[in-house]
């Protein structure tokens, strides 16, 4: 009887895992109610719209995405493009689309929709590669300013369910969360961690890491 349970048991928890999942795919492809298709901004796998500041949400933690849907809710995370999507959608609504982008698989944004730059466009300053660079891997202790790596991992790749990966997000939409860390449009995140690193950085640092993680690719990303 108690094996007859746990069978029972395992195939209900299997059952509403997928239906989970699929209902988590029918907000991202459809919407809901007044939510509209998550994959509108995010792209149809979930890569993210680089040009346009949207990150991606394929493979990043269920657990942190749902936070984030949920800070935008209590007004605690501001954007005047999520806040009223993630009001619009149910409790569950939020833990079922989260679920759903936790198991795609990490992709590279398509190459069709990256802005092409014109034949004129500079390349990334060496100097301020060399400064993204060792700001994300050494940090600047001097000023008690750890390395981006010991939160976010070796390659920004990510770090559990409260340090998600950097790597395959767009520099734009890295540069605008480092910004709203510094102003406080965003939570500071665990132990203020988020909130303190980014206020020793200059603006011209911030987008120097953005640069950096937005150069690395996404191989191997969560």
């Amino acid at each position: 009887m108690i094996a007859v349970w746990c069978g029972f048991g395992l195939a209900l928890g299997m059952a509403l895992s997928a239906n989970s999942h699929a209902d988590g795919a029918a907000i991202a492809k459809a919407g809901a109610g007044a939510a509209p298709a998550c994959q509108t901004c995010h792209g149809a796998a979930g890569e993210g719209v680089p040009q346009g500041g949207f990150p991606r949400l394929a493979g990043l933690g269920a657990s942190y995405m749902q936070r984030q849907l949920d800070a935008f809710v209590a007004g605690t995370r501001v954007s005047s493009v999520m806040m009223p999507i993630a009001k619009a959608l149910a409790v569950v609504d939020r833990a079922e689309v989260s679920a759903y982008y936790a198991a795609l698989p990490v992709q590279a944004v398509p190459a069709a929709v990256l802005p092409a730059a014109p034949a004129s466009a500079p390349a990334v300053a060496p100097a301020s590669a060399r400064v993204g660079a060792t700001l994300a891997i050494r940090g600047r202790w001097a000023d008690k300013l750890p390395s981006c790596e010991q939160c976010h991992g070796p390659g920004g790749r990510g770090v559990g369910s409260d340090f998600p990966a950097l790597t395959g997000q767009g520099a734009t939409y890295l540069a605008n969360q480092l910004m709203a860390w510094k102003t406080g449009a965003r939570p500071p995140g665990p132990l203020g961690l988020m909130a303190a690193v980014a206020k020793k950085l200059s603006d011209a640092e911030v987008r120097a890491v953005a640069d950096h993680y937005a150069s690395l690719p996404v191989r191997g990303a969560r």
